[in-house]
């Protein structure tokens, strides 16, 4: 499942991989029996590709990691949260298009972007 450096979330590794990454991340909530999971699925593996370095994108299973979508209400899959410094900034629930998911992420990104250029030029 690591195809373009999509991370296989789980809940054992979700506080090391997401609440304490140097990175915004996008988290699919998703499982095998579901259709509009599979539709989206293409989606997330585009923007896994277009936002490389920027930000992390992972998957979870709901079907094998049932306590960390409980403990963010996730009731309906697939659901995608954008967590920045541990923290969830967007929930997109259902598919949507490419273009709303990535709305939900350039908010996140370019702030981090445009710090990171300031603090280049600062030195």
């Amino acid at each position: 499942m690591a195809a373009n450096g999509i991370v296989e979330v789980t809940d054992a590794n979700f506080d090391a991989d997401v609440l304490k990454s140097d990175k915004p991340v996008l988290i699919d909530f998703w499982a095998t029996w579901c259709g509009p999971c599979r539709a989206i699925a293409p989606i997330v593996e585009e923007l896994a590709t277009e936002y490389q370095g920027k930000v992390k994108v992972g998957k979870m299973d709901v079907d094998r990691n049932s306590a960390t979508p409980m403990r963010y209400g996730v009731r309906g899959i697939p659901t995608l949260l954008v967590f920045k410094d541990g923290q969830v900034k967007e929930q997109i629930v259902g598919y949507v298009p490419k273009e709303q998911i990535q709305k939900a992420l350039d908010k996140h990104v370019s702030k981090e972007q445009v710090q990171v250029a300031v603090d280049k030029n600062v030195r």
